[in-house]
């Protein structure tokens, strides 16, 4: 809710002649201690005015002013000044004899603990016993009322009442109180209490100060709300939006369940390299590094997966591990340069039990992390007690826009070659239709490729429900098997919900010889310039030449997995500090 419009008396401190054509004026709410400064409308809840700590405000026809992502119009000038009166305060304090950043602070309680063990506690008891609690925590709101005062103090994402009276804390003490801001760390010593209205309440009998705030919060009426803002300063965005806090709780839960199940199942956590002498294991395009000792170069990896099929070939049967990817790519509300997996691998076993597998895993995780199978996300309501199938030609045939013409049969698209004339009408209708996506394809696309291509433009934006896509091309699947019926297709899926891959799994490719011929192809495709392609790994082939247990082997995106189950738009959200562009400075 937007705050009502106020009408703004004139500033005591910026004259006709400096404010000529702008509206500027100081707004102190009687009584409260607060001094509002408003500039062209927008509000900034900036610092306590007091006799002793008040400075003037700079004119905005003197300052440069600009948005500073809280939803407040704030000038250079005016920022300094919020910090020098806090050093101002700061001095204050040290004067009384506290420390200014003290070395710890010793709780009886975190502030979530203190909750869960008094807020059923009625008045009557918690006066009778007055049990003493030592907490720590950020002052979020205060609200002073002569000789006494209330303050909230945030922590664990929770906030917890505080009552400082004169007579109880002493003037030194009273004192600190009077010189903290929102956003300062105190820590609080005394009883618990109810007041008047039942909140329970630390009756204080000692402060502590911990640490200056020297920068302001964000003002309270409207909060941090600039997304760029939130993704650049994550430790501000999750001070002030509690349910951001929540958002990477649920995500440390998602992958505590994942642990559970797979250990569970047997499977052995394992960590590969993260530093690799040949991008391998996906198709896609890495980041370069240079080790200077050795004088080589290598590669952030891209996946873990060769390393961890050598793993299955060395006699783990069973193994997962919980990796961070690089690929230099593009940036995208589901795509981030650096992102986490989880991959196992299984042997004796292939792409269908993978597919059962994952159904397990996913119901598991869910439970475990929202207490059912069902869940909303982008207006959506998700389940996942059904999972359906589809091959990727049947997704292409389903979701072919009936706008577009008679669509492509089954039978149609039995040789990957056949899809080009199809792309074609579909382009044909797509650059005459109002909002649709026309498909570009690069010269010399691979048939394989541009199936995988014409399914993406026509059906990923359906596919809402847990739905496994499967039979992928042979050309854009490497390291998988070939349908033993079709070898222009292989043992492939992947796991689409809410529209988004999820998972990607296959029956792994053991045969050394044609795995080598796999390689040799994406070579000839990287020698094209196509630099996602994937290298020729002769460790790789080595090892699959002592033998590798028929396998089945898949990533599950955490990130997007994460996005699913806390209802997130953007892959930025569930990550706390997410690539972006440089920032520019303020003109």
């Amino acid at each position: 809710m937007s705050r009502p419009a106020k009408q703004p008396s004139p500033s005591p401190r910026c004259g006709p002649a400096l404010c000529e054509g702008s509206t500027c004026a100081i707004d102190a709410a009687p009584g409260s201690g607060s001094l509002t400064l408003v500039i062209d409308g927008l509000y900034n809840h900036g610092f306590i005015a007091s006799p002793e700590f008040s400075a003037p405000v700079a004119c905005p026809e003197r300052a440069r002013i600009f948005r500073d992502g809280q939803g407040s119009a704030v000038s250079t000038i005016e920022r300094q000044e919020l910090t020098d009166q806090r050093r101002k305060k700061l001095r204050a304090i040290t004067e009384l004899g506290f420390e200014p950043y003290p070395r710890t602070y010793h709780c009886t309680h975190t502030i979530p603990q203190v909750l869960a063990e008094y807020s059923l506690r009625p008045a009557e008891e918690l006066e009778r016993d007055r049990p003493r609690v030592r907490v720590a925590g950020r002052v979020m709101t205060m609200r002073p009322h002569g000789k006494a005062g209330f303050a909230h103090l945030a922590g664990g994402g929770q906030r917890l009442q505080v009552y400082v009276r004169l007579d109880a804390v002493g003037e030194r003490h009273f004192e600190l109180y009077k010189l903290l801001d929102l956003g300062d760390l105190i820590g609080v010593e005394g009883y618990m209490f109810r007041t008047r209205t039942g909140e329970l309440t630390v009756h204080a009998e000692q402060l502590q100060f911990l640490a200056k705030a020297l920068l302001p919060l964000p003002e309270k009426w409207h909060g941090l709300t600039d997304v760029e803002t939130r993704y650049r300063q994550r430790y501000l965005d999750l001070m002030v939006n509690p349910e951001v806090r929540q958002i990477f709780e649920r995500r440390a839960k998602l992958v505590e369940a994942i642990r559970q199940f797979l250990n569970a199942e047997g499977f052995l956590e394992v960590e590969t390299p993260m530093m690799q002498p040949l991008a391998g294991g996906a198709m896609a395009r890495p980041f370069v590094t240079h080790h200077n000792a050795l004088d080589m170069d290598l590669y952030l990896r891209v996946a873990p997966e060769l390393y961890l099929k050598r793993l299955i070939v060395g006699g783990f049967e069973r193994v997962y591990e919980i990796n961070r990817n690089f690929r230099n790519e593009g940036i995208s509300t589901q795509h981030n340069p650096e992102f986490t997996m989880l991959e196992f691998y299984q042997a004796y076993a292939d792409y269908e039990d993978m597919m059962r597998l994952s159904e397990q895993l996913l119901r598991h995780v869910a439970q475990k992390v929202l207490g059912g199978l069902e869940f909303d996300w982008a207006g959506h309501r998700i389940s996942l007690a059904k999972f359906e199938r589809l091959t990727m030609r049947e997704a292409i045939v389903k979701f072919w826009p009936p706008e577009a013409g008679r669509g492509p049969t089954l039978a149609d698209l039995a040789e990957p070659k056949n899809v080009f004339p199809w792309i074609d009408v579909y382009n044909s209708w797509a650059a005459a239709a109002s909002g649709s996506q026309t498909l570009t394809l690069d010269r010399g696309t691979a048939p394989g490729a541009a199936v995988q291509a014409l399914f993406e433009v026509l059906a990923e934006r359906h596919l809402i429900q847990p739905i496994f896509i499967t039979e992928f091309p042979l050309e854009v699947s490497p390291l998988s098997k070939q349908k033993p019926d079709d070898p222009n297709f292989v043992e492939r899926f992947e796991l689409y919900i809410g529209g988004m891959e999820i998972a990607n799994a296959f029956s792994e490719l053991n045969d050394p010889a044609e795995q080598r011929d796999r390689f040799e192809y994406q070579q000839m495709l990287r020698e094209k310039g196509d630099l996602a392609a994937h290298s020729i790994d002769e460790d790789y082939i080595r090892a699959l030449s002592y033998g590798m247990p028929p396998t089945g082997g898949e990533g599950i995106g955490i990130d997007r997995l994460t996005m699913l189950l806390t209802d997130s738009r953007s892959i930025r959200d569930v990550i706390l500090f997410p690539l972006l562009r440089p920032q520019k400075s303020a003109d």
